[in-house]
């Protein structure tokens, strides 16, 4: 037998430094001291549907006032201890109540899994006092149990008279009293109680009040708790029930909604409402809910409830069987959670489609709002994908038009997969009546190399450089012989920075020059510019990679007066110079950033140009 199972080692308990617990709730376990209300409205809660299950006709009340001046006095009709369940429950950290045997066949019907919330207390409190009587078992005698920060309690029974002081009429049920730290006082203020727990308790299905003193000296009862959730009221209309929902998401969200979803999944007890925003939103930003557990406030921005594309909604949902987590201000990623999300997401995309399927005002606000969010919905369902071809409007060289319109009118889809590459071929395109799509903007070219993919009669392709290369004329035999030498002279200059030189005429005359690429020049550029910036054995492998005639076409305009110019000077410096500045006036006419090389090519430039201006 090893020492530490033999029975001549003795034992001894771990000793507890309390302070260093209530610093560990405080720093790592809960966001703010603000919980300890949620944790004794829970341990009032659990307490009552204790007694619900001895006595379905008892009272459900709880009620919160003032104590001591500056402390808090919390009162349930609860279920109550008896001076052994005390001993065992309330002098062991982490034990809970919810352990009994006579209970733990109850136990899916407690929101309290983790037996502390007692102990949050002393985050605000220097100490704790409790005051209970059982109703299991009314013989015996009411208790005292008080705790205090340096980790010491005191536990007693007290009399039926000192007992019914602090409960009239001596019913069973519990008081928690807090005495406030010096420097959390602020926490046990009325008001602020009323507020914690209006937020945290306000759809338990219990009567949780307030104390309300009027200036005559009277006191009054405020409840705070409804008495049904809004979403599963009954109201005189449909149109009601849309007019409360929206007044409900505006109290407690913050926003107006564009239109509400219910959301129901069984399986988990789960029912709710999702919210649809009333503005764009982007898909980077955070995708939070606010979750109730048993009617009981889990937190106000809880991340998972939802797949990420349902960014366009924020849902408010009560849920019966989900998990929380130790801190119960957010859930536990089990199996589930992910069954819970996706049948949430299923409901949400069903409305979607729905929707979408016929006009309506709703319909054009929705797919103003939020296209994006259906661009990405659209990236995952093929329902979607074919509404998203004939609802969304794009940007085209033809004007807006959605892509069903464009395909009608070009009997194929061009597209640019960037910005810079729309920005660059544009004016051309437009000028010569090519139509090309620009899906430089997010989820754009991904969807339509999805619906390229699903749709292969459509005829959909990235634009290529020989697209808009076959739109410019060639030139006439007398003004291709006088751009000759200009082209063997200028070519060099162009050619250091990666590019071929052309003449050509093309519309619009206002335009210089046109700077065509593709992905795959772009890729070898890249490419060049990592050799660049390595050397040695890596950048000997990047030549294995490296294509020597991939590059770009800077296509001048003949019918430009400036290159007009340009082609019959006699100066070769101006020559040189003239031919880069259009080079960098086409790179910056894409969108493109001017880099290092750029950025000298073109003070460079202007520099000999201004030289010669003052000659």
């Amino acid at each position: 037998m090893s020492p530490a199972t033999s029975p001549r080692v003795p034992r001894h308990p771990f000793q507890v430094d309390l302070h260093g617990v209530v610093d560990l709730f405080a720093r790592h376990l809960y966001s703010s001291p603000r919980v300890y209300l949620r944790e004794l409205l829970q341990n009032a809660v659990d307490a009552l549907t204790a007694r619900r299950l001895l006595e379905p006709d008892c009272p459900g009340l709880v009620r919160l006032s003032a104590w001591g001046g500056d402390g808090l006095q919390v009162r349930d009709t609860g279920i109550g201890l008896t001076r052994d369940e005390a001993d065992d429950l309330l002098a062991t950290i982490g034990r809970s109540s919810k352990r009994l045997d006579d209970l733990e066949t109850a136990r899916a019907d407690y929101i309290g899994q983790f037996g502390i919330g007692l102990l949050s207390a002393f985050m605000v409190a220097e100490e704790v006092e409790l005051w209970s009587r059982s109703a299991r078992d009314p013989a015996a005698a009411p208790v005292r149990w008080v705790g205090r920060a340096d980790g010491t309690y005191t536990l007693d029974e007290v009399g039926q008279d000192e007992y019914g002081d602090v409960v009239p009429g001596a019913e069973p049920g519990s008081v928690v009293r807090l005495r406030p730290r010096i420097d959390q006082a602020h926490w046990l203020n009325l008001e602020t109680v009323q507020a914690l727990a209006s937020d945290f308790g306000g759809l338990l299905p219990w009567d949780v009040a307030i104390e309300a003193r009027l200036d005559d000296g009277e006191t009054l009862w405020r409840r705070l708790t409804a008495t049904e959730v809004p979403w599963r009221a009954a109201y005189r209309s449909p149109a009601q029930r849309e007019e409360a929902l929206a007044a409900y998401c505006a109290q407690t969200l913050g926003f107006r909604p564009l239109a509400s979803i219910d959301l129901a999944v069984p399986v988990v007890g789960l029912t709710g409402v999702a919210f649809l925003l009333p503005s764009p939103t982007s898909p980077m930003n955070n995708n939070t809910h606010r979750v109730y557990l048993k009617r009981m406030l889990v937190g106000a921005q809880v991340p998972g409830v939802l797949p990420p594309w349902a960014f366009f909604v924020r849902c408010v949902v009560d849920a019966a069987s989900l998990r929380p987590t130790a801190s119960r201000e957010a859930l536990y990623e089990d199996d589930v959670l992910l069954a819970t999300r996706d049948a949430l997401g299923r409901a949400v995309r069903d409305w979607v489609v729905q929707l979408l399927a016929e006009d309506s005002p709703l319909r054009r606000a929705f797919v103003s709002t939020h296209h994006l969010a259906i661009r990405s919905l659209a990236l995952q369902d093929d329902d979607l994908l074919d509404l998203a071809a004939r609802l969304l409007p794009y940007e085209t060289t033809l004007g807006p038009m959605t892509l069903e319109e464009f395909r009608e009118h070009e009997g194929v889809i061009r597209y640019a997969a960037t910005v810079e590459d729309y920005r660059r071929v544009a004016p051309v395109a437009r000028a010569q009546g090519l139509g090309i799509v620009n899906a430089g903007y997010v989820y754009d070219a991904d969807l339509l190399a999805r619906l390229e993919r699903h749709r292969p009669d459509w005829r959909i392709h990235p634009l290529a450089t020989q697209d808009v290369a076959a739109r410019l004329s060639e030139l006439a035999p007398a003004d291709e012989l006088s751009c000759l030498d200009f082209l063997l002279a200028a070519s060099e200059p162009v050619r250091e920075l990666g590019c071929e030189l052309t003449v050509r005429s093309y519309s619009p005359a206002a335009l210089p020059a046109l700077l065509l690429t593709d992905a795959d020049v772009e890729h070898q550029r890249a490419l060049r510019r990592a050799q660049d910036e390595v050397d040695g054995l890596w950048g000997g492998l990047l030549d294995d990679f490296a294509e020597p005639h991939a590059e770009r076409r800077l296509v001048l305009n003949f019918d430009n007066s400036t290159v007009q110019a340009l082609v019959s000077t006699t100066d070769p410096e101006v020559r040189t110079a003239g031919v880069r500045s259009l080079y960098v006036a086409a790179q910056l006419l894409a969108g493109e950033p001017l880099r290092g090389r750029e950025a000298e090519v073109m003070n460079e430039s202007l520099a000999t140009l201004l030289r010669r201006a003052a000659g």
